[in-house]
């Protein structure tokens, strides 16, 4: 799928609200020769991820604010297709910050050597394990404390965050709500998720629904989404409850957003409110890979893949994001897995 050289997704120019075509250019740039100690990545998939639409923003983060002229960031699994490095060989799956393109040359220091996980697909790597899965165990485990018996609302929980949390939650024995978009989507989290109950964000009478869903409060709230269900989660919490803030996918769009009108709930509910990213140093994805592993063998953890096809298709993957069009871990396929041995 891939030809000679390196296609590139550059940035163009900060986007203002949602996310068009003119705001990258597609190049072709050459590849250096590579020199001792390096190695050449062919990229197989790219992760769309919400964290994307923040990379956008025309200010620093928590990473550099990517510039115009630059390579547009990007997760990927790749292929190591040439060599001279002695920690790896060729043909060696593996996983890093490749940015949006074709190949990347590295020194392999920010290359993450992938295990084989058959009979597991290599998109599980993203559906299931790396940043995902990590991103739901430490957050709702270790972020969130969640225990047996209390209450668990997960925001954009058809998403593959979302999607792991729920069911995760339900492993520890929480009662878990969902929120979503779309009554297909609400039915995919009770009838094939196991969540206890789901709530279309859509609907006309989601803030009653929300509240009948939740009706003796909230313990754990995972945010994904922030906004108007943010406020509604902060007035059903419980006491000492714990809210995870992940994300805040339903604002990304903005850059100027209020808060919560209703913010005084933490204190006077002597809430915690905690927001993190997986990158920090705290989160140990030893432990969370080998849990993840062992209940997805058990068949209590489900994942999937939306598989999107072409380098010019990163732009429009990542408003289906927000737009919730996608139907499991959105990804853009750009070259071939290589051939099983």
């Amino acid at each position: 799928m891939t030809t000679a050289g390196n296609r590139q997704l550059l940035l163009a120019r900060h986007p203002e609200g949602r996310i068009r075509d003119e705001d990258f250019r597609l190049v072709d740039a050459p590849l250096a020769p590579l020199a001792d100690g390096q190695v050449q990545v062919r990229t197989i998939y790219l992760s769309i991820d919400p964290t994307m639409r923040v990379w956008l923003h025309p200010t620093d983060n928590y990473l550099p604010m990517i510039q115009p002229g630059e390579v547009f960031r990007g997760i990927g699994i790749g292929v190591v297709e040439a060599t001279r490095h002695p920690g790896f060989a060729q043909g060696t799956l593996v996983q890093g910050l490749f940015g949006c393109q074709q190949r990347v040359i590295s020194d392999g220091s920010d290359l993450l050597v992938l295990p084989d996980i058959a009979p597991l697909p290599v998109t599980a790597h993203f559906s299931l394990l790396g940043h995902i899965g990590m991103t739901a165990y430490c957050g709702l485990v270790k972020v969130g404390a969640a225990k047996a018996g209390e209450t668990l609302l997960v925001s954009g929980a058809a998403g593959a965050v979302g999607a792991l949390v729920g069911q995760i939650g339900r492993i520890l024995g929480c009662r878990v709500v969902g929120v979503a978009g779309g009554a297909e989507k609400c039915r995919y989290l009770t009838e094939v998720l196991g969540f206890d109950a789901a709530v279309d964000y859509r609907a006309a009478d989601f803030d009653a629904s929300l509240a009948a869903a939740c009706s003796k409060g909230i313990d754990v709230y995972f945010d994904n989404v922030g906004g108007h269900t943010l406020e509604l989660a902060l007035g059903l919490m419980n006491d000492f409850g714990r809210i995870v803030c992940c994300g805040m996918i339903s604002t990304y769009n903005d850059y100027d957003v209020p808060g919560p009108r209703n913010i005084v709930q933490v204190v006077l509910k002597r809430l915690r409110m905690q927001g993190f990213v997986i990158l920090d140093p705290e989160h140990d994805p030893k432990e969370a890979y080998a849990h993840l592993l062992q209940w997805a063998g058990e068949g209590r953890l489900q994942h999937r893949a939306h598989v999107v096809e072409g380098l010019e298709r990163v732009p429009d993957a990542i408003n289906m994001l927000l737009d919730g069009r996608n139907q499991g871990k959105l990804m853009v396929r750009l070259s071939d897995e290589p051939a099983a041995a």
